[in-house]
């Protein structure tokens, strides 16, 4: 087993249509507005951003997304990830009641130093760390949702 390989998936339940949940997923800029733990988000181009991170435990992530994938008709976006971590990430929208079901799939190998040496006694803090930055996330975007 690579200890430093991590899938993750995430689903959350939003109180908006698909159409509304995919806008805010698409202005990654606008992350840190509602998700406290995306630190800093840098567009350097339209497609592409630099996002640092940081969750409960005292440890940054730097990486590079990088959209490969808009398809609104399917309710996917999807980027690769280069960086602290390198792989993708996806979100699928679907329509639930009178809400979005949205799926979060993520595929990384770690890269940054520490998180590799700690790999394999942190690993359950790590995934934990992850499911409580999800968490947030969840809180964070729908309470924009139904502020815009």
């Amino acid at each position: 087993m690579d200890w430093t390989h991590y899938r993750f998936r995430t689903r959350w339940t939003l109180p908006a249509p698909p159409d509304a949940v995919q806008r805010a997923l698409e202005r990654v800029e606008d992350y840190p507005r509602w998700w406290r733990q995306v630190r800093e988000v840098t567009r350097t181009d339209p497609a592409t951003a630099v996002i640092r991170i940081r969750s409960l435990l005292p440890h940054d992530l730097t990486f590079t997304a990088r959209e490969v994938r808009r398809d609104p008709a399917a309710g996917v976006l999807e980027a690769a990830l280069t960086g602290d971590v390198d792989g993708w990430a996806r979100w699928t929208l679907t329509a639930h009641g009178t809400g979005t079901l949205a799926r979060y799939d993520q595929v990384v190998d770690v890269n940054k130093p520490l998180l590799r040496r700690l790999a394999v006694p942190g690993r359950p803090l790590f995934r934990a760390n992850h499911r409580l930055m999800m968490r947030a996330g969840r809180r964070g975007l729908a309470a924009h949702l139904e502020a815009v």
